[in-house]
This record gives C-alpha cells, structure tokens and sequence, in this order.
C-alpha cells in the first residue's frame, strides 16, 4: 500500500500490534478519532444474524471505570461533541469528535469500553430490544425493502443475501452457545492486530502519536486474522442485472477480481457519472425526458470484488424506459472509456479532492486518512479503472445519436483573481494614495449603508468563511418558484462542493435564505454566479419532480418544525419578478479577509431587491402551547417538544443551553435505556429564526404519543430536582464545560457563523459570542433552577409535533 503523502500526516504500529494513523492540521478547532474493527455483521457466524451490530451497541453501556453517567457518550455529549458507531459488511466503526481540551478524556473511554466491556445478561437483554426496535423501523422502510429486492439476483451463498440487522430472534441471549459464539467474536477480532486508530487534530504528529500509544495500551493485543473471502457475487455467468421499482430503475454491475486501488477507481467513475454538466449522461437522459435524477455508488467492496449501483428517478413509472436508459448508458460507457488515461479528468479530480480536505471537518481527516486512501487516481488506479470498465457492457449506439462530451472545467477550482488593491480606483495608482474623489466617498457611502454586515467575530485567516443572504418577502412565494430557483442553482452548487463550498438556497416562512460555506477564496466567483441564476427566469420544470423517498416519522418533524416555528402570511406570488422588485435583502459575512470582502463588495450590487439593514424582529407565537398532528405513514408514533426561551435575551439564552446541556443525558438514560421507549430518543438546544429553544424527540415502536408526552411531560416536572441535586462542585464542572464550547479557541468558523447569524436574527449585537461566554459563565444555581421551573409553568410556550392528536394532558388546566 502506497503510503500516505501528506507531510502532516503518519501512519505507523504500535508496540501492542494497533494500526495507527494520525494527521495534523493547525485550521482545526476540534479532534477526532476514528476507530475501525477489521470485522463486520459478514464475518459473524451464520447461526446468529446481527451478532457483529448487537456487540456495537453493548460496548456503550459502560464499564467498570466509566459508568453509564460518565462513558463515551454521555462524555461526549457533555463537550459538545458528536460520537457515533456503525456495523458494515466488513469492518465496524467508533468514532468521535471533542474540543481539544476534552480529546484525551474521550480516547480513553473509547479504548476502555473496547478493552472492558460490560457482557452481563440484562443489559444484553434491555439492548436486545432496542435492536429489535431498530429492525422494525428499518423493515418498515420503503428503501430497505427496495434494498431486499435489489440483492435477490445475486448468489444465495453470498452474504449480501443474508439477513444481518439482528432482532429479538435471531439474538437469543441466555442461550449459551449464544454467549460462547459471542465471547469468541470479541476475543477473535477485537483485538490490536485487527484495529486501525486515525486520530485528526491540531495537535502535532508527535503529541498524536504519545496520546494514542498511552490511551491504547490496555487494548487486547492479537495478530491480523484473515476474513474469510466471499462466494461470486453472480452464480450465472451474467454479470450484471436491472431492477425496477415503479419511479425507480438500478441497473447493477457485479465486479470480481479487481485490482489493487480499485475502490478509488470506483469512485472516480461515480464522480464522473454523477456530472451534472453538459454532454455528460444526467443532462442527455433529461433531454430525453426519461429520469430527473441519477446517482451511481459502490454499494459493496471487500477483497477486490464489488456491486456498483446506477439508479435512476422519475417521476412517474420508469419501465417503459428502461430499455433506453441502459442502451444510453452502454454508449456513455463506451465514449468514456475511449479517453485515454483521463488525463483532464483526473487533474480537476486530484484538485476537487485537496480541496475537500481544506474544508473536512477533524471527523472527517480522521476517517479519510484511517482508510489510507492514495489522492487522486494513481497509475495503479488507472489499471484499475480499465479492468472496471472491462466488466461493464458498453456498446456505442449509431454514431452520431448522442453528443456526448467530457464535463467542462469546474471554474471555481482554480485560483480568484487578485482584488483591485484597497483604497484604490480603477485608474488610480498607489501614487493617488490618500486623494480622495466623489466616486471614492459615494461608494464609501453605500457600503456604510449596505446590508451586508461583516462579522469581526471569528478572524479572516483561517482560509474558510461563511456567508448569509436572505430576502424577506411581502406576499408568500408560491412553491413552484422555489422549486424552480434551486433548479437554476443545482448545477452551481455541485460545482461549489466539489470547489470546497457548500452552497443552499431554501425558504423560511416568508423568506428566502441563500447560504454558503468553505473556503473563502471562490465565494465572489460563486456568489456572483448565484445571484445571476437567480435573477434568471424561472426554469419550466418539465412535469413533476420525482417524488422524495419517505421519512421515517422522526425524521419528517423534524423537516416540519421550522416551518411551524416561522409561518408563511400574506397573498401568494406565483410572478419572480414581482418578488424580486418587493422584497428586502439583509446579509451576514463571517470569516471573510479584507481582500475578499472587497471582492464581494461589488457583487452585492447586483443582489436582486432592496438592501434593507433595518432589523427585523422574528415573530413569536402567541399562543401558549399548540399542538400539530403530522400524518405518517408508519406505524411507529414520534413526537417532538420544542420549549422556547420566554424572551430573546442572552441571559435567558445562556439559561436554556445550561438546561439543555444538563438533560441531554439524564434524559437519554430515562427514556431510551430504562424505559425502553425506542431507539430514536434526543434532547438539545435548537435556534429557529433567531428563537431559542430546548427540542425533546422520541419515535417509538410501541409508545403512543400521548404515553410519550406523558413522559417527556414527567422529565421536565423532575428538571428542577436534577439542578438542585448538583453540588456546587458538579454545577460549576457542568457550566465551565458548557462555556468553554463557545470560546474562540474551540469554535470553528462554520459553528460560529452559525451562531452569529441567529444572533443577528434575534436582534443581538455583534459582540454575541463574548457575551453569551459571559453570560454562561456568570450563571448561578438559582437562575438555572428558576428557569427549570419557569417551563413547566402553564403560561409557557410549547410547540408539539406528533404523528397523532393532542393528549387530554398537553393544555393547562384540563385533567
């Protein structure tokens, strides 16, 4: 395996048989880790399905040295961080991401409850159910029974035909040959010889290094076992295959034996089928008027075999097409691999791909650089895709039927332009320095008016920026214009992620909000781009769109509370322009160095509408407590509990979010670990429009909503006695690690642009960051117990999302 080039970055093996890799990067704020087990729900033995996914989850039920109340997840809720697990095919993932100060003590719970997990057969039992709860939903979902259909024409003796989520029945805990297969799992494979730690930070290779060996040294230590190999993909010679699904239609590609570099072969032809651009396969299928949508992934690889998926969307029943669709696809097929060694494609590919590590988040590096990709597509990668291409069926269709071309240049990844140098007007010389004209001071006039506000909040040199436009509207737009306003951005936006920034445009009530975010350098180019996309006419969507997968029910709340948070009011407008000459446009810039600002300067004179600096205060809903009944079709019921703040200052801010952050847990042990309400159960801080507010969420497989509310209900009447309950000492270790996450040293720019700009929503001044840090600091025992009463008092404000009515319970006053 070639090794890893970058010059921050070492891969090396510990004394104790681990696999470590680390990386360090300066820009970043935060560090990862990423800890990845060489065994996966394929290497279990076939008697006991789910085996590899129910160890996952019983490994975070604490250990002797860190109990529920203090492992890896409550740790890392208590920083600020985000941790997670997943059980592949092949391989099982833990990982986390925590502020630098608390990174260590999150590496030691994570190899703790590696080395000493807790196996004792009730805890097996109450996570059984939870297993179970998580296989219901995942059968209920339209995607995974799409996905059982898909796998049905490959070898039965493959284990992608096998059932591997785990439930109630295939884990039968007090069998005893059950505990043995899965005593022998864990000692077989959880072990130094079958791990590979990536850890990501700012901290120097060295210092990474030191920590890692010092944290790991109590993992088991074993040799590299070998995963048994798989059976062919295809017991038919065949191979390759089509499934259609009314608006869905895959057409699979079964791969064996490939070469070394393959994975990256695979991604660098999905990246290319997934072009958007002119010529391409996307745009020539759509001129045909056959699929809105197209995107090709590898599904599954292990030891150099692979199942590649095309699947295309419609909006209506895409079989009658398929025929076409596949031979258009074996013509692209054919034209692409007439290129000679790609030599274009891979450039712009190597350039998309630095620039993605420039804006990756710690999480991020960690993985990339834990699963020791090569950059770019190497000489070996280029064998690779040829051998790919060799085992897909491509057969050019009568010359001439389709014009197909290479995708152009992605504009934004090469380099801006240098800014006319500040001071100066086109004409002048450094010479004219400090001889002001009538040109200078009127257009220094409308920028000390723009609306435009430029944060000094987070520094200009971190290389990424964040920027915010949002346009309040008189009359409430119809649907079909946003629809059609992110169809004219589609294409700029998958240029801009592949450029290192992530670009959005989406409705707020009466609002539209475009965002961006990532590297500063291409935002003037980009933000220009979008602001004359979006004063184009509207795009004619040809029919309906095809109609988005369902959501779980969760899932779908979640979708629906801001809308609910900020409701449209007002006549509908069905004309653009009319919308464009009425509305209001403010806008927030964060992290941008002077010699960008200057460049986006000009740009903002062309934002459609008028800039409007004025504040505008988001509207609070009057009413005290509402309840809305979402329909879903599922049979599980979720809910979701937004309590906001009673007013829009910093100190009742600062209040909420030392609630938040002291019931984030307690909650989660009450109602997913000892009621076993189901798995999908979360509480935390949420900003709306400028409208802070504690959110409490709960889907449940056998809990209706109102048992769920109920619930919810009895927690927060508990809230005061869980703050009077902390000593002083507990109090003030839970307020400083809440502060410190607001800090300069621990925010990024992406966390703090966010911040900023709900402030400017709330009315806030510029100085928001350093007063909230003050306002968390200052914070006593009597003020967050008096805000833990103030919202269970019946005059507070409750907003409800529930997939069933309102329980008799839920208004003040009734019984």
């Amino acid at each position: 395996m070639p090794a890893l080039n970058h010059p921050h970055s070492q891969r090396l093996t510990c004394k104790n048989g681990l696999t470590l890799s680390v990386r360090h990067e300066p820009r970043l704020k935060h560090c990862a880790a990423v800890l990845r087990v060489a065994a996966g729900s394929h290497d279990v033995p076939a008697a006991w399905p789910g085996l590899a996914h129910f160890l996952e989850h019983l490994l975070f039920l604490g250990t002797a040295r860190f109990p529920a109340s203090d492992n890896l997840m409550a740790y890392v809720q208590r920083h600020g961080g985000q941790v997670n697990a997943k059980t592949s095919e092949r391989h099982t993932e833990f990982f986390f991401e925590l502020p630098c100060a608390a990174f260590e003590g999150g590496l030691q719970r994570l190899c703790d409850m590696l080395a000493h997990p807790r196996m004792n057969l009730d805890d097996q039992l109450r996570e059984r159910e939870v297993i179970h709860a998580e296989f219901i939903a995942w059968a209920r979902e339209a995607s995974a029974q799409r996905e059982m259909k898909l796998f049905q024409p490959l070898n039965p003796a493959h284990p992608l035909r096998a059932f591997h989520a785990g439930n109630r029945y295939s884990l039968p805990v007090p069998r005893a040959s059950f505990q043995q297969a899965l005593k022998d799992f864990y000692q077989g494979f959880y072990q130094t010889g079958q791990m590979t730690l990536s850890l990501a930070g700012p901290q120097s290779a060295p210092d990474l290094i030191a920590l890692a060996e010092r944290c790991s040294a109590e993992l088991p230590c074993g040799a590299t076992v070998q995963q048994t190999r798989a059976p062919v993909l295809m017991a038919s010679p065949e191979r390759h295959y089509q499934h259609c699904d009314g608006p869905h239609l895959s057409l699979m590609f079964a791969l064996e034996q490939l070469p070394p570099e393959s994975e990256q072969a695979l991604d660098f032809l999905c990246h290319w089928i997934n072009s958007d651009k002119a010529g391409g396969l996307i745009a020539q299928l759509r001129q045909l008027h056959v699929i809105d949508t197209l995107k090709a992934t590898s599904i599954y690889h292990f030891n150099g075999q692979a199942l590649l998926q095309i699947e295309f969307s419609a909006a209506t029943d895409i079989a009658r097409h398929a025929t076409q669709i596949q031979n258009t696809l074996h013509d692209w097929l054919a034209f692409f691999s007439a290129q000679q060694d790609w030599p274009a494609l891979r450039d712009e590919y190597r350039l998309l791909q630095q620039r993605q590590q420039d804006v990756s988040t710690a999480l991020e590096l960690a993985r990339h650089y834990g699963e020791q990709h090569v950059p770019g597509l190497s000489e070996q990668g280029i064998t690779a895709l040829k051998a790919v291409l060799e085992q897909m069926p491509h057969a050019p269709m009568p010359a001439g039927q389709h014009a197909w071309q290479l995708p152009a240049p992605n504009p934004f990844l090469m380099a801006a332009k240098e800014p006319v140098s500040a001071g100066l007007i086109r004409g002048q010389t450094s010479a004219h320095r400090g001889l002001r004209t009538f040109a200078q001071d009127r257009l220094r006039s409308r920028r000390d008016l723009s609306a435009m506000s430029f944060s000094t909040a987070i520094p200009g040199h971190s290389g990424e920026a964040a920027i915010y436009l949002r346009w309040r509207l008189l009359a409430k737009p119809a649907p079909e214009l946003l629809a059609s306003l992110e169809n004219n951005l589609r294409s700029l936006a998958l240029d801009a992620r592949h450029a290192g920034v992530e670009l959005s445009f989406n409705a707020q009530g009466n609002n539209w909000l475009l965002k961006m975010h990532g590297l500063h350098e291409p935002m003037p180019a980009i933000l220009e781009h979008a602001v004359r996309a979006l004063g184009a006419p509207p795009t004619d969507l040809a029919g309906s769109p095809s109609p988005a997968a369902p959501l779980i029910p969760i899932r779908q709340l979640l979708k629906r509370l801001p809308e609910l948070c900020q409701p449209c009011s007002g006549p509908v407008a069905g004309d653009l322009q009319d919308c464009w000459a009425q509305a209001h446009w403010d806008g927030l810039a964060v992290g941008l160095p002077a010699a960008t600002q200057a460049l986006i300067t000009p740009v903002l004179n062309k934002v459609p509408g008028t800039p409007d600096a004025q504040q505008v205060q988001p509207n609070e809903c009057n009413t005290q407590r509402h309840w809305h009944t979402e329909p879903c079709d599922s049979s599980e019921h979720a809910l979701l509990l937004y309590c906001p703040a009673p007013q829009a200052t910093i100190a009742d801010e600062a209040a909420w979010r030392l609630l938040g952050h002291m019931a984030q847990t307690p909650l989660y042990q009450r109602l997913r670990v000892e009621l076993q309400l189901g798995y999908a159960v979360f509480s935390g801080l949420r900003q709306i429009n400028g409208q802070t507010g504690l959110l409490f969420g709960v889907q449940s497989p056998h809990a209706s909503t109102e048992e769920i509310f109920d619930h919810l209900q009895t927690f927060l009447k508990n809230l005061p006695n869980l703050i009077s309950a902390l000593d002083e000492t507990s109090f003030i270790q839970a307020r400083t690690a809440l502060a410190q996450q607001f800090s300069s040293d621990a925010l990024g720019v992406l966390q703090a642009s966010e911040l900023l700009w709900q402030a400017k929503l709330a009315g806030h001044p510029s100085d928001y960051l350093t007063a909230l840090y003050t306002a968390l600091m200052a914070l006593d025992q009597g003020t967050t117990l008096k805000a833990a009463q103030q919202i269970n008092e019946p005059e507070s404000r409750w907003l409800c999302l529930a997939t069933s009515p309102a329980t008799e319970t839920f208004y003040p006053g009734r019984s």
